[in-house]
């Protein structure tokens, strides 16, 4: 999806860190007009703009409300859509045209330019899910369009079944592919669950909580929250504290060294790159594509107003073998 913010800059949100887990608190971000769906975003924020190669996290519903989001522009990432309930429906100009379903995995490489519109359909079940975002590898960032489609099988674990789209858990591993080491995982957790994952030790990981009363390591997450910590770690501790089942997102990846210049729908590395994929856009280059099917009343999506300052990288993340201060 598109980050639809009409002035998107950083802004900075608090975050406490308990045991060696950093806890990162969403922000409420409109996807759209006033009538639109609200999205809570985890990451970006000031004090850390990525784990691993994940750069972006949306989390949003159960609502109601109709997502529509018209064409628009994506370079340097790849998109990566999980829904927990409803029906999406992608298009690109890549010409696919896929369904984003409950449990099923898709992902989308922009490379040097591609340019997708997102619809949600049908009308019984409420629209809810994530929206997640990974940077592409300088060597990789000018690479071509690319799509997969995955449904992960479900794995039974003590207490809890996880759903591996991205990379390897608990012996279960994903076949699509990543430009840098990745992990992300659904894992549903029984009332009143207690389970130890290991993980691999050169990641930093990041845990999402979607439903329930969760703990991380012994620190507490709130529905919406995101609790991080640094690699050095071989182990997760998840624990269901309350009485009702309760859903995570697990994200990891290897530390990401390069410095990023992310602004708006564009993953570059300099202010003046950014600047050229906007004017591109905005003069409809065929480096973008054009999205084929799309009904909405808009037919492509406008650039925001660049802000008046220049734009500069996003800090650099700790090294791989550096821990949390406990």
């Amino acid at each position: 999806m598109s980050n639809l913010e009409t002035t998107p800059t950083e802004v900075a949100c608090s975050a406490s860190r308990v045991a060696g887990v950093e806890v990162l608190q969403p922000r409420e971000v409109p996807l759209g007009g006033p009538r639109a769906i609200r999205v809570q975003r985890t990451l970006p924020q000031r004090q850390r703009s990525l784990i691993g190669a994940w750069c972006f996290i949306d989390h949003y519903g159960p609502v109601r409300a109709r997502m529509d989001v018209p064409p628009h522009p994506h370079t340097g990432l790849q998109t990566v859509s999980s829904l927990f309930s409803g029906e999406v429906e992608h298009r690109d100009s890549a010409g696919v045209h896929s369904m984003v379903r409950p449990g099923e995995l898709n992902l989308m490489t922009a490379g040097a330019g591609i340019s997708h519109s997102e619809v949600s359909v049908g009308s019984d079940a409420a629209l809810h899910g994530v929206q997640l975002w990974v940077a592409l590898p300088d060597s990789d960032r000018d690479g071509g369009r690319g799509f997969a489609h995955h449904v992960p099988d479900p794995i039974s674990l003590t207490g809890a079944v996880a759903r591996v789209f991205l990379g390897e858990l608990a012996g279960s591993r994903s076949p699509v592919h990543t430009f840098t080491p990745l992990l992300g995982a659904q894992i549903d957790l029984d009332a009143n669950a207690q389970l130890h994952l290991d993980v691999d030790p050169t990641f930093e990981h990041g845990v999402l909580c979607d439903v329930g009363t969760v703990t991380m390591n012994g620190t507490d997450l709130a529905v919406g929250d995101l609790g991080y910590q640094g690699a050095g770690n071989a182990s997760v501790r998840l624990c269901n504290v309350g009485d009702r089942p309760a859903r995570v997102v697990l994200l990891g990846g290897a530390p990401f060294s390069e410095e990023l210049l992310m602004w708006w729908n564009f993953v570059g590395r300099t202010h003046d790159k950014i600047v050229g994929y906007r004017q591109l856009w905005e003069e409809a280059d065929p480096r973008f594509g054009v999205v084929e099917g799309y009904r909405g009343s808009v037919t492509r999506l406008p650039a925001p107003p660049l802000p008046t300052a220049r734009l500069r990288p996003r800090p650099t993340p700790r090294g791989p073998n550096e821990k949390e201060n406990t």
